[in-house]
């Protein structure tokens, strides 16, 4: 997936942009976490995002990109369909990196841990 493409997909937008996306991710996340954990090798980190993402302590910008990138991990279509097995999830991979590689900073150790909690019960 070319980088234009990525960050085409991280912008922030708008208010009720960011509302609809959050309302997505919010209800999606862990069904879609529970599909994807065998193709995506740092799934504390998408969790962890997730956590920072809903964060209200998380400066906004850093809370847009996530939930842009988190919304569009849980959406069925994208540019590779998620169902396809062993390739479905690379461009998912791609923007989860890019974004979690623009706001590491921001991920705190509480985050971590309530990813590893819920990791550990799935």
């Amino acid at each position: 997936m070319d980088e234009h493409k990525i960050e085409e997909i991280l912008r922030i937008g708008s208010q009720e942009e960011f509302g609809n996306r959050e309302k997505r991710v919010r209800s999606s996340f862990f069904g879609t976490v529970r599909r994807a954990m065998r193709h995506i090798p740092f799934m504390e980190d998408v969790v962890a995002s997730y956590y920072c993402a809903i964060d209200p302590e998380t400066p906004s910008a850093t809370r847009g990109i996530l939930i842009a990138a988190l919304a569009y991990f849980v959406l069925p279509i994208d540019i590779v369909p998620d169902m396809l097995l062993g390739i479905g999830f690379t461009d998912d991979i791609a923007v989860l990196l890019t974004a979690f590689n623009a706001v590491r900073g921001n991920v705190r150790p509480e985050h971590y841990r309530r990813a590893r909690e819920v990791l550990d019960d799935l």
